[in-house]
């Protein structure tokens, strides 16, 4: 398991390129028949991936959890990227749809994957979070999740946000977790951009392009830096850093949070004037 440490602002505007992505970014994760995760020490997150081909998968324990089971102490949501796929989760069976999303209590012992056609696999994009309390496992369909439509073509930044694990959805502990689709011929997300000193956030891109890039922002307001990343590729955003994304072809993505509290819209915005 890969581990992410912290990183202070004031040593982040040292970096360059390389370290950047090594310190943040998660890529190259998403492999067949395998489970992949990155445990990151902000808010504890663990990010993760499970690409079942034709095999059954099974969510492993780490020695890093110092647990009996990976959910012991924790809670999990998982959203589907590609075909259709199935989770067991100690024993009970959901079939999860590509852009559907499964919630995950304390206290499941088991989780396991398969796709349903080998030839058209399922990708499994995992959060894990600490959790005080069990939450009952809750499967949410990409067609039932609270959608909210945002920006203009005119500004590049038409999206359709997803909202699956909040306060008004699918119930946890401390995860938010969602996604948004840029609608064609938009290419901005989170622009304007904010930060949230009380919850680190993750993101992952996907359904970018063959040959195309996305370009994502990283840094304090007034001193902005940016790494290129590729389809399935995730990256991690401390607190004091806004996460703000720009793609040479629309494409879509799925964010994460947990730390201080469970409420969507609390964020502290900059505006687009003020970025450096």
């Amino acid at each position: 398991m890969k581990v992410i440490h912290s990183v202070h602002p004031a040593d982040f505007k040292s970096y360059q390129t390389d370290l950047i992505r090594e310190r943040f970014l998660i890529d190259k994760q998403v492999q067949p028949n395998q489970v992949n995760c990155t445990y990151t020490h902000y808010d504890r997150m663990i990010v993760g991936f499970a690409n079942p081909v034709d095999l059954e998968l099974e969510l492993p324990n780490y020695p890093n959890l110092r647990a009996e089971y990976f959910l012991e102490r924790r809670e999990i949501g998982i959203i589907n990227v590609a075909g259709d796929g199935v989770i067991i989760a100690d024993g009970q069976s959901f079939e999860v749809k590509k852009l559907d999303c499964l919630y995950l209590g304390k206290g499941i012992q088991s989780v396991k994957f398969t796709s349903k056609n080998p030839g058209d696999p399922a990708v499994f994009y995992m959060l894990s979070s600490p959790a005080h309390a069990q939450k009952p496992a809750t499967l949410l369909t990409h067609a039932d999740a609270v959608k909210v439509t945002l920006g203009s073509a005119s500004t590049a930044n038409h999206r359709t946000i997803n909202k699956y694990i909040h306060l008004e959805g699918i119930q946890s502990c401390q995860l938010v977790m969602g996604l948004t689709i840029l609608h064609d011929g938009s290419v901005w997300n989170t622009m304007p951009s904010h930060v949230h000193d009380r919850r680190m956030e993750a993101y992952f891109y996907f359904d970018v392009p063959q040959g195309q890039k996305i370009f994502h922002y990283m840094g304090e307001g007034n001193e902005t830096r940016h790494i290129t990343m590729d389809n399935y590729d995730a990256v991690v955003s401390p607190p004091w850093s806004i996460h703000s994304g720009s793609g040479t072809a629309s494409y879509s993505f799925i964010w994460g949070m947990a730390g201080e509290n469970l409420d969507y819209t609390d964020m502290d915005p900059i505006a687009i004037t003020d970025l450096r």
